[in-house]
């Protein structure tokens, strides 16, 4: 994918404040601190189109960015150990659901997980919650840089018997040396149907 533009369009809490979605959208979602920012600017060759922040749960609204003015891409909050107040993030389920389940635009979800860890419960039920809602996923195993490669694949292969998908191979990505940039534009363009 050749990169031309890209913009912050919004940022939203409900439906009344998406952009008017005329455009085909893929949304990133994951626990917080896994690398969603890292992921979206790696993909569109910016170092800050998307704020990256040590501290997790930084972005606590849904994010829309425009890319070369055809599709967007959209940073939901992430979920977990974020050190945000209760009343905030108990705001953020209803606030992504909405999202998830109304938003006809939307084409998929690319699930971040953090390459060193087997996805715990929260994880297997957003993916069966995602499934149910007919939602296509494409899972991406982060910061893969931080393992060996056998120990990539092993690590690989314990999360797809975890998530018990064996029809979708998630794909190892890494912010720092680019690896798998391309495999997640090919699955995201098949997704866009903008190939």
């Amino acid at each position: 994918m050749i990169i031309h533009s890209t913009k912050f369009v919004t940022s939203a809490t409900k439906p009344s404040q998406y952009p008017p979605g005329d455009l085909p959208e893929i949304a990133f979602a994951g626990r917080s601190n896994v690398g969603k920012s890292s992921l979206i600017n790696t993909l569109v060759n910016r170092k800050r189109l998307v704020r990256t922040s040590r501290t997790p749960g930084r972005t606590q609204l849904i994010n829309f960015f425009s890319i070369n003015d055809r599709f967007m891409l959209v940073d939901l909050p992430g979920y977990g150990y974020a050190k945000v107040p209760d009343r905030i993030r108990k705001k953020w389920r209803p606030m992504i659901e909405a999202y998830l389940t109304q938003r006809e635009a939307l084409k998929g979800v690319i699930l971040l997980l953090d390459t060193r860890r087997v996805p715990d419960e929260r994880e297997r039920l957003f993916v069966a919650w995602l499934n149910r809602h007919d939602q296509p996923v494409i899972p991406v195993l982060t910061k893969s840089d931080k393992l060996s490669k056998s120990a990539q694949n092993r690590q690989r292969e314990k999360i797809i018997k975890t998530l018990n998908t064996d029809t979708i191979i998630p794909i190892l990505f890494s912010a720092k040396t680019r690896r798998g940039r391309e495999t997640v534009w090919a699955a995201m363009e098949n997704l866009l149907e903008i190939g």
